[in-house]
């Protein structure tokens, strides 16, 4: 391989979110990795901060063709110039169209388990949260296209943030699900967030479904999040764009983000964009081989190991979910126990709202050796919890 993911990089004093835990600990839940980002994007970024000026920042042609490449290259779609708004991430981005496409306690719609930030989004803001849970069969998830209708009908319900590829479960919807998605939004006079930041973190033989392939009047209805952020792990550095074919709503949703002061870059934003969709191609796809590996050495050893657990299969996202249900119906307990007695934080699935009570979620961007720690202290805290 041309990049080395072995390396262990030591992030403790860097302020790090994920590291400020105890010295014997071993963090292994938010997702942020634990992987140096492409070198392409460091020496772009070290040409800028060369300048030693650090003003305002302007939005090129060249970011909006950087979007537009990358959209056309790796996901075969055209994008228009006049669809894309800057934002400086996609949960602003989320927050402010919430904000603005709906009224206080109106009702937003989520498919649970869920990335929980969903949650602060809307209750944030006021609106109610109205959970459809996604059907698990021990295997995989689906959807409850009848209970989300339900859900949809209601009159208070004005929108649905809607996550694809899925995290926590790691699922890429189908064509035909997502299209009875926008469907039943646009049946039912509801507007569609779609969050599609993991979509470039698929494994090497998957592909996502974007959502603005989709028909046109189902595409016209929606507000798409994207962003390079999660991929080439630069989420400090707060970049993202939105999608909006729909003119109008595109207007109104320009207007909020900026009425939010979230629409206008920092000094590294753009430089950041271009190296990663222009250079990065070729690092993303040795990261993708390795974070394939890592899941398949996690199922391995689970099933030798630790067989009181099970993982379940997923296409997209370096977040596995793991099955706890022989263990515990209470995932925060057995994640404490697990940090407590190992010094292994994972993230309890509770946080991801209904549905989660059984599993705990595991992150493995990380190199071998450190996921080899991991899945011993995982082995450990399983077992001296039975006892």
């Amino acid at each position: 391989m041309r990049y080395d993911f072995d390396k262990i990089v030591d992030r403790r004093g860097t302020y790090s979110y994920k590291w400020g835990v105890g010295e014997n600990e071993l963090p292994m839940w938010v997702a942020d990795m634990d992987f140096e980002t492409a070198p392409e994007i460091v020496a772009a970024l070290e040409k800028r901060v060369s300048n030693k000026i650090f003003g305002y920042t302007d939005i090129p042609d060249e970011w909006y063709e950087a979007y537009m490449g990358w959209w056309k290259k790796r996901h075969g779609v055209e994008l228009k110039k006049e669809w894309l708004i800057y934002s400086s991430g996609v949960i602003p981005t989320i927050s402010s169209t919430v904000r603005k496409l709906s009224a206080p306690a109106e009702n937003v719609v989520i498919l649970t388990p869920v990335y929980n930030m969903f949650y602060n989004c809307v209750l944030n803001n006021g609106r109610n949260i109205i959970e459809s849970k996604l059907i698990y069969d021990d295997k995989s998830y689906s959807i409850d296209f009848e209970d989300l209708e339900k859900k949809l009908a209601d009159e208070q319900t004005s929108l649905m943030i809607f996550c694809n590829p899925h995290n926590p479960v790691g699922r890429i919807w189908s064509r035909e699900e997502l299209n009875k998605v926008g469907e039943l939004c646009l049946k039912h006079d509801v507007k569609l967030i779609v969050d599609e930041i993991h979509c470039d973190l698929t494994d090497p033989d998957k592909e996502y479904v974007p959502f603005v392939s989709l028909k046109k009047e189902l595409v016209d209805n929606a507000i798409i999040a994207i962003a390079p952020t999660k991929t080439f792990n630069i989420a400090g550095l707060q970049t993202s764009a939105v999608v909006v074919t729909n003119k109008a709503l595109r207007h109104k949703v320009w207007r909020q983000i900026n009425t939010d002061e979230v629409g206008e870059p920092n000094a590294f934003a753009i430089d950041v964009v271009l190296a990663a969709f222009n250079e990065g191609e070729k690092w993303l796809d040795e990261l993708r081989t390795y974070i394939y590996n890592n899941k398949c050495i996690v199922d391995q050893y689970i099933k030798e190991n630790i067989k009181e657990i099970s993982l379940v299969p997923s296409s997209a996202t370096y977040l596995l979910w793991l099955d706890c249900g022989n263990v515990t119906a209470n995932s925060k307990e057995l994640m404490k126990h697990i940090r407590k007695e190992t010094g292994l934080f994972l993230s309890a699935g509770t946080h991801y709202g209904p549905g989660g009570e059984n599993f705990l979620r595991l992150n493995i961007a990380c190199p071998k050796e450190r996921l080899m720690d991991g899945l011993a202290r995982l082995e450990k805290g399983i077992h001296s919890y039975k006892k």
